[in-house]
């Protein structure tokens, strides 16, 4: 019965290798994310020399967007890789990032919604640059959207701060 148990539990242990292509794809997702980054930029280079003040800015914004949504991925695929598959070898690779490696699974879910409210507050802000556009209606979904995000950050954050102080279960008990 014990090698069963072995066999089992070497078999769950090893299950963790079906999240490996699920990080490749999100590596291809990051490729594909390159190209949509260039054709903003190809967009963007005549609004520079061309359009007013506020196109500028929102052609600004739409590339930081792009760039926002990268890292998050880039976070998403070392943090996720290392805390659920296996260590990342780059040896002392001068380049490695300083929070490579130490990013829990608490700290992954915290960068995640802080990169989501980042990434709606880009939405907003250039949703507000044209804001004659819209209707009230479209502008206080995009801002009840928005809190909803904020809102749902901050109550993440309290929760890990609750679940960081509390004891575990057998720290009370006198042995």
């Amino acid at each position: 019965m014990k090698q069963f148990e072995n066999t089992l539990e070497r078999l769950i242990f090893g299950s963790r290798w079906l999240l490996a292509p699920f990080y490749l794809g999100l590596v291809l997702a990051l490729a594909l994310l390159l190209v949509q980054f260039v054709k903003e930029f190809i967009h963007f280079v005549p609004l520079v020399f061309n359009a007013e003040g506020s196109d500028v800015i929102i052609g600004l914004l739409s590339l930081i967007d792009v760039v926002m949504v990268a890292n998050l991925l880039i976070i998403i695929v070392f943090a996720g890789y290392e805390n659920f598959v296996s260590q990342i070898d780059t040896g002392d690779h001068e380049d490695r990032p300083s929070w490579m490696g130490h990013v829990g699974f608490a700290e992954l879910k915290m960068k995640l919604i802080g990169s989501i409210v980042a990434i709606s507050g880009i939405e907003l802000l250039k949703a507000f640059m044209h804001v004659e556009s819209m209707t009230n209606e479209q502008l206080g979904w995009k801002v009840g959207i928005h809190m909803t995000f904020v809102v749902s950050g901050v109550l993440f954050a309290v929760m890990d701060r609750i679940a960081a102080g509390k004891k575990p279960a057998h720290a009370d008990v006198d042995h």
